[in-house]
């Protein structure tokens, strides 16, 4: 039972840690596409924090700084896509992509020319880390029965960037739903010429969503490399942007059910891991690679037709032109 109890906690925490950055790019996809902007350079931008985040914090063995380098990253990406999009009025998905091969060629390449290391960053030590949170009374609780051991294997030791990510989800929820901010955030994603007739800037209000999306997947980026990870290496993202996507379609842009989502796809990625090398009965071991491709098989399926009709907001990936 106890052995039992423990496997089942370690896998809860495995989703949690793969789970954050999949949460933070999504949760950064829903501002900006409740906005009415689609911002398929979630992976870009995600990436680029990735790689500057881990470069300053191998410069400076300073992780705080390494997370403002990734932050100042996405929100300088978003700004050129809202520069292309919003201001320019240039197709939303083409803009995305661009930033996405973009960063793809540029990261490992500035890597390799900083560190001479074939495109990553050297190893990062602990102190360049953004650390872990060690909660009290763990050997306290510790003799307790199932409380000791989820307080142990599932609370305590989480980084840091996983508890703000629980902040943020709590917040976003707040700011869609009762705040003004994101009352008139949706309202521009769903009737731009209503909210410029009220008086209020459409393009001020894309800014900023897209200046929240640049925050969120700077902070997903950063933590991958700095947090979860020891250093960047290449295309380390690994699709968890395009996946972020697909949770943000699948939870049809609400907080609640695209949380889910990414806990579902993370859930997957940590039971492959588990299953990698595992012979079963009458089976034997299966490919790595199989297994490997369950989260995205998953993500294929849910979009092909078992979550219903997702409707986007009206005027998402539509630019606005103020008519004269």
């Amino acid at each position: 039972m106890e052995d039992a109890l423990l496997l089942a906690l370690q896998l809860l925490g495995a989703t949690i840690r793969v789970a954050t950055p999949l949460v933070l790019a999504a949760f950064a996809g829903m501002y900006c596409e409740r906005a009415g902007v689609v911002d398929i350079g979630l992976e870009g931008k995600m990436l680029a924090g990735a790689f500057f985040s881990a470069a300053v914090a191998s410069a400076t063995l300073n992780p705080w700084l390494g997370l403002l380098a990734g932050i100042a990253a996405g929100v300088a990406l978003a700004l050129v896509h809202g520069f292309a999009c919003i201001t320019h009025n240039g197709n939303q998905v083409v803009s995305g992509m661009a930033i996405n091969i973009l960063v793809a060629g540029l990261a490992p390449t500035l890597a390799y020319a900083w560190f001479q290391q074939g495109g990553q960053t050297p190893l990062l030590p602990n102190q360049a880390r953004i650390p872990a949170v060690e909660l009290p009374g763990v050997e306290a609780l510790s003799g307790i029965p199932v409380l000791g051991p989820v307080y142990r294997e599932l609370l305590n030791g989480n980084n840091v960037l996983i508890w703000v990510t629980l902040v943020l989800v709590i917040a976003t929820h707040w700011v869609l739903y009762r705040s003004r901010f994101g009352l008139r955030l949706r309202a521009v994603g769903e009737n731009p010429a209503a909210v410029d007739t009220a008086g209020l800037s459409v393009a001020k209000l894309r800014y900023q969503a897209l200046l929240v999306t640049g925050v969120l997947t700077g902070m997903a980026g950063s933590y991958l490399s700095t947090g979860h990870g020891a250093g960047f290496v290449r295309d380390m993202t690994a699709g968890k942007g395009y996946l972020a996507l697909a949770a943000l379609i699948f939870g049809k842009w609400r907080p609640g059910p695209t949380l889910f989502a990414c806990l579902l796809f993370a859930f997957t990625d940590a039971v492959q891991v588990r299953l990698q090398g595992v012979v079963l009965p009458g089976i034997g071991v299966i490919p790595v690679q199989f297994i490997q491709m369950l989260p995205y098989v998953l993500t294929v399926l849910l979009l092909a037709g078992f979550v219903g009709k997702a409707i986007a907001p009206k005027a998402s990936g539509i630019p606005y032109v103020k008519e004269r």
